[in-house]
């Protein structure tokens, strides 16, 4: 089945024309739009690239399916919407487990945009890390639908008989207390970062293992100077000039105003978030609030990253 995230992506590869504007415009890396480009081409049935080393054509087959794509997307949205309304009952209980700068950042727009009382859904919310919240989906679990994230390949695992659907890309960004005077938005080799003190990752856990061999790929070998696997608590202390930091872009929505973020071309790592669902449970309300949920999270991280803070 084409999943709609995927339709929507080609419509904006069509658009600008390469993978890596779209994937500016998206809020994705190009890798991102690349792996969801080949999942659409073994969806459909059809080549839609023609791939060179430094760019990519659109197929006829791409061209015709991005004419259509707009109105099928909104007609999907109006049958997600109208079978939301028929669905038993005056409103659907769902049980959510989602981590913490997703609930911060993204859950409450949701819950406060205008169309939100309409989507019927009764919703029951528990907050925690990955872990936590995919123990809540095992057999007799509390949960329904879990929000979780994976950095690289690593740490996570969950029962085969979930169904995983990708939400989007929360990319990081370089951090950098304002005092150490280089220009918010400046481009910076990570070579140039190895000397300064760093706040890192606790030693030994999946996220810091992955960021470790990143460091180490670009050569940046960092003087440690704190760890903290809380990302206000990294931002706060490079505020006040303590070291570098690498935070997400959700954090980044209220970060304070004596950092300064960088974008660092060798540095590119992202936590990829997913939503995992017990299989008879989906219905077209959690279809609908899942599409809602990643739309704002698009509109977030596009948005936050190198913008200053308000």
């Amino acid at each position: 089945m084409i999943n709609p995230i995927h339709l929507k992506t080609l419509l904006e590869v069509v658009r600008r024309g390469s993978f890596a504007a779209a994937a500016a415009a998206l809020g994705y890396t190009a890798s991102a739009v690349s792996q969801q480009m080949s999942a659409l081409e073994r969806d459909s049935g059809v080549t839609l690239f023609q791939r060179t080393a430094r760019s990519i054509t659109p197929t006829e087959a791409a061209l015709v399916m991005s004419r259509h794509a707009s109105k099928v997307l909104t007609d999907i949205d109006a049958l997600l919407a109208a079978s939301s309304r028929t669905e038993q009952g005056t409103g659907q209980e769902v049980r959510l487990g989602i981590f913490p700068s997703l609930a911060t950042y993204v859950l409450p727009r949701l819950l406060r945009s205008p169309d939100w009382p309409g989507l019927g859904i009764n919703l029951h919310v528990s907050v925690g890390e990955p872990q936590q919240t995919i123990s809540g989906l095992r057999i007799g679990g509390d949960l329904d639908v879990a929000l979780v994230y994976q950095v690289g390949q690593a740490g996570l695992a969950w029962p085969h008989t979930l169904n995983r659907q990708w939400v989007g890309d929360d990319n990081f960004r370089v951090v950098l207390p304002k005092a150490w005077g280089i220009r918010p938005g400046a481009k910076v080799a990570a070579a140039q970062l190895s000397d300064m003190p760093w706040i890192m990752h606790h030693p030994g856990t999946s996220d810091a293992t992955v960021i470790e061999r990143l460091f180490a790929s670009c050569n940046l070998h960092p003087r440690v100077a704190a760890y903290s696997d809380d990302f206000n608590a990294s931002l706060q202390l490079a505020s006040v000039g303590l070291g570098a930091a690498l935070v997400p872009e959700l954090a980044l929505a209220r970060r304070p105003n004596d950092v300064v973020v960088l974008d660092v071309p060798e540095i590119r790592l992202a936590r990829n978030i997913f939503a995992l669902l017990i299989n008879d449970r989906g219905t077209a309300r959690t279809e609908v609030f899942m599409d809602r949920l990643a739309g704002i999270l698009g509109e977030l991280t596009r948005t936050s990253s190198l913008d200053p803070p308000a």
